[in-house]
């Protein structure tokens, strides 16, 4: 059978490339008997699932596992079972159950992209028009216009990257060979299937063509594949040496009296910009924390916690308030949390971490604020 007409925005032929023609038939045919069951998922070769729950699984699956973003997925979609009830909500709401997931910034954009979409009355249904709004980019638009529009988009994620890399052996190192990632991968994109194609591809990276091993006995592409044909699939992609992130330090507060503890809100454009947290002396990624505690008074210290972050490391100081047995933080900065219902202030888990120091920190001397 002909398919050459059946795949999109294909290149002009490369003699080390695979034929494209042969692979989306072979891949299909596997993703057919093996697909992962996803709650945001469409069986395989069903109509194209609901956009909502597309967008929504596709944004907290950015940098985070299926097994950790599953949970969240579920929760949003009975508290905000559409767009419309998302962008009704508080943002504040939306930003504590989102706390734990990480890469908060993503809660702000997905907030704003549902307020813009219910605005407009729901959602767009190219992928120029979803690239437009607020928060999403190439990846995302390309995701849900294939897998929710059934429009031959060009999804890259990066299971997808790696896949990709070893069936046409590219070997320029990462970040440059995204161009000649993103060709191969427009190459073998079929016009049919396009959303069960590129979960397919996905599938494929996250099972079989993986980071740490490529299985490649058990791959439906392996006699396709150029990297498995030269035996040089553990090593693709090559990615650039990693720079060492830089190391930051600062200070968290904990007041608490009566069973409450002082919680303040993060600045919007901070890092975990618009959570609830624990104050602290204003540390971000380009320098330390140098600003005065929040009260006077006398100071224990608590332990220290780390995090990592994208641009950098930071170990945070805790320091427990032990002055006066009531301390009165300025009423406008903040709010009193019960310290039993802790678990509902959607703390990002950085400053879940400090709290449990805090809570479990022994007696000691008084230090210096």
């Amino acid at each position: 059978m002909d398919t050459s007409g059946d795949h999109a925005r294909a290149p002009a032929a490369h003699p080390a490339w695979p034929d494209p023609g042969s692979i989306a038939p072979a891949l299909l045919a596997w993703y057919d008997r093996n697909a992962r069951a996803l709650p945001w998922r469409a069986p395989p070769g069903a109509s194209p699932a609901e956009p909502y729950r597309v967008w929504l699984a596709e944004v907290m699956l950015q940098q985070t596992t299926v097994a950790a973003a599953a949970g969240y997925y579920r929760a949003f979609l009975a508290r905000w079972p559409d767009v419309f009830a998302l962008a009704a909500a508080e943002e504040a709401e939306v930003m504590a159950a989102w706390a734990g997931l990480g890469y908060y910034a993503r809660a702000r954009h997905l907030i704003a992209c549902a307020r813009a979409m219910a605005a407009r009355g729901g959602f767009p249904a190219t992928e120029a028009e979803l690239r437009a709004l607020p928060g999403v980019g190439a990846y995302t638009a390309a995701a849900v216009a294939a897998i929710a529009f059934g429009q031959p988009a060009v999804v890259v994620d990066a299971n997808v990257a790696r896949v990709v890399a070893r069936l046409f052996a590219i070997t320029t190192p990462l970040p440059a060979a995204r161009p000649a990632i993103r060709a191969g991968a427009a190459a073998i994109t079929p016009a049919a299937r396009p959303g069960d194609f590129a979960q397919a591809m996905m599938d494929l990276g996250a099972t079989i063509c993986t980071a740490r091993v490529a299985k490649c006995g058990q791959c439906p592409l392996r006699a396709v594949c150029r990297a498995a044909a030269l035996g040089e699939a553990g090593r693709l992609p090559i990615k650039a040496p990693k720079r060492a992130k830089p190391q930051r330090r600062g200070r968290t507060f904990w007041i608490a009296q009566e069973g409450r503890v002082w919680l303040v809100r993060r600045p919007p454009r901070a890092m975990l910009g618009g959570m609830r947290a624990l104050p602290d002396d204003g540390w971000t990624a380009a320098r330390d924390g140098a600003g005065p505690a929040p009260i006077d008074g006398e100071w224990r210290v608590g332990g220290e916690v780390t995090h990592g972050f994208t641009h950098c490391a930071l170990t945070l100081a805790v320091l427990v308030y032990a002055g006066e047995a009531r301390p009165h933080p300025p009423p406008a900065s903040g709010e009193w949390w019960p310290v039993d219902r802790l678990a509902e202030a959607g703390l990002p888990s950085l400053y879940v971490k400090a709290a449990a120091r805090a809570m479990a920190q022994a007696p000691g001397e008084a230090a210096d604020a």
